[in-house]
């Protein structure tokens, strides 16, 4: 799709890679890649969960390129940012699973990047996370004042935030900024793990449908009213009532078999 953002599909996954070596660090033209690889596999009716991981094994990402901002002017930076943040609400917003595979440094945007996905894998190692930009004179710009907040707590997100305090993996882990850390020897080892993972969400093994629209659902429950979020439930469950996957589950469920999905 791209030099800055390989795509591809495995078994009903979309892996899109951020491929800027060695640190993988956003541009406009990286986030122009990113979105359209989103749109891709938006549409394709095939790709039931998106993976992003990062190039080589060491940056998932370390955030905006340096050098980009300090070249550019207060507008350009801006618009840069607001495309961030569109792209990253099209992550959130896409009723499919998103998975980031954070096989090295998760810094700065890069960590904005991925607390926009659903699910955070880790590789161990000696990886750090944080968002320092308190301590370079500035802020986080693609969401990670709003999402770490709502993560984490308002209270460790604050001291995570001003005192610009970096994780270990460990401890990024301890306190739900990564779900899980696969303990690997190599980066394709790491990301084979991964993807074997997101294998087991896709059809037939699990109702990616139920998953995406799960996925709606939950993140309705921390931006609306109950009574709102109430409302979005009922209405997703009565979509997900005439699927043939939810047939299926109830079938398979009074029949004492596995069920086989189809996302449909």
């Amino acid at each position: 799709m791209g030099t800055l953002v390989n795509y591809a599909t495995d078994k009903g996954v979309a892996l899109l890679t951020l491929n800027d070596a060695p640190e993988n660090a956003f541009t406009h033209e990286m986030f122009k890649e990113l979105d359209a690889g989103i749109l891709e596999a938006r549409f394709d009716d095939d790709v039931h969960v998106l993976v992003i991981t990062g190039h080589g094994d060491k940056h998932f990402s370390t955030g905006a390129n340096v050098n980009m901002l300090r070249e550019a002017d207060e507008t350009f930076k801006y618009y840069f940012y607001l495309h961030a943040n569109e792209t990253m609400l099209r992550l959130e917003s896409t009723p499919k699973l998103v998975v980031a595979a954070i096989n090295g440094q998760c810094v700065g945007g890069g960590l904005e990047l991925a607390l926009a996905c659903d699910i955070r894998i880790a590789r161990l190692g000696p990886f750090s996370f944080g968002l320092p930009e308190v301590s370079l004179g500035s802020l986080p710009g693609m969401g990670g004042t709003q999402r770490l907040s709502g993560l984490v707590g308002k209270s460790v997100a604050m001291e995570l935030l001003v005192e610009s305090r970096i994780l270990s993996v460990e401890e990024a882990c301890a306190i739900g900024l990564a779900h899980k850390a696969f303990d690997t020897e190599t980066h394709e080892a790491f990301l084979r793990q991964v993807l074997d993972y997101a294998h087991e969400l896709c059809p037939p093994n699990r109702a990616a449908m139920a998953v995406g629209l799960t996925k709606l659902a939950a993140q309705a429950g921390g931006e609306a009213s109950l009574d709102q979020g109430l409302a979005l439930e009922r209405e997703l469950l009565q979509r997900l009532s005439a699927s043939h996957d939810a047939k299926e589950g109830l079938l398979a469920f009074t029949q004492k078999r596995k069920a086989t999905f189809r996302a449909r």
